[in-house]
């Protein structure tokens, strides 16, 4: 496994192929058993060759991608638990994308736990800050679409309405302001969504806090708003993902 593995990475510093002796000598391999592994390597995809030389095959580029989508949603990770230790509340990141609200990364601790999610935040979207700051963002064809899926309904006493009071209360929402909410997703809750512009898609950043300690919200807000010049760079990178 180790002299595949040394074989395979020999074979990715040469962008444009490599001959059989060439790999054995760069890897230390005794030539026989090189081309016993090149040719293993070959028939399972990780390898192709072409007129005698040794490139990387589908296999072996899906790992890479899959590596580098692992990186990507680590850097968000890291990014996120920063800012939540820097404000010291938890922190959600989510995008608006193929007509749902994708929850993208949650970043709690057991001293500050994030919102547990005791109903769907796909179908309850009207009923959070995520949701709300999302959908604000769209057209109003795009709101109603939602809304047609997704029906407004209680979630708790504070819940909005009805569709047609939370399409007014969306139509109110300053550009790039932020929006809150108490305690209409979770009793004992109150929460702020910050609108994020990366290209054409949708995003927020949100924090959480029990209402009781409902006083600090707008300073966490305005702290998070400090933070986000830091986080785009990593934020925008997870769009691809």
């Amino acid at each position: 496994m180790q002299r595949a593995m040394r074989l395979l990475e020999c074979v990715a510093e040469h962008a444009y192929g490599a001959p059989a002796k060439q790999l054995a000598r760069e890897t230390g391999l005794a030539l026989p058993t090189a081309y016993h592994l090149l040719r293993t390597l070959v028939h399972e995809n990780y390898l192709r060759r072409e007129k005698g030389l040794f490139f990387l095959g589908e296999a072996a580029e899906r790992l890479a991608g899959s590596g580098a989508e692992q990186k990507r949603r680590g850097a968000v990770v890291d990014a996120l638990a920063r800012c939540r230790d820097a404000i010291g509340v938890p922190v959600y990141y989510a995008l608006y994308r193929d007509g749902e609200i994708d929850i993208m990364c949650v970043s709690d601790s057991p001293d500050i736990p994030a919102v547990e999610e005791w109903a769907d935040f796909r179908e309850t979207g009207h009923a959070h800050a995520i949701g709300q700051c999302l959908l604000s963002q769209l057209d109003e064809e795009a709101r109603r679409d939602h809304l047609d899926r997704y029906p407004v309904q209680a979630v708790t006493p504070y819940t909005v309405r009805d569709g047609h009071s939370l399409l007014k209360r969306l139509e109110r929402v300053r550009r790039m302001a932020p929006v809150t909410e108490r305690q209409e997703y979770a009793l004992g809750t109150v929460c702020a969504a910050i609108p994020i512009t990366i290209g054409t898609v949708a995003a927020t950043m949100a924090i959480s806090l029990p209402s009781n300690q409902a006083e600090r919200l707008l300073p966490a807000v305005q702290r998070l708003q400090n933070e986000m010049g830091r986080l785009l760079g990593s934020l925008a990178i997870s769009i691809s993902i």
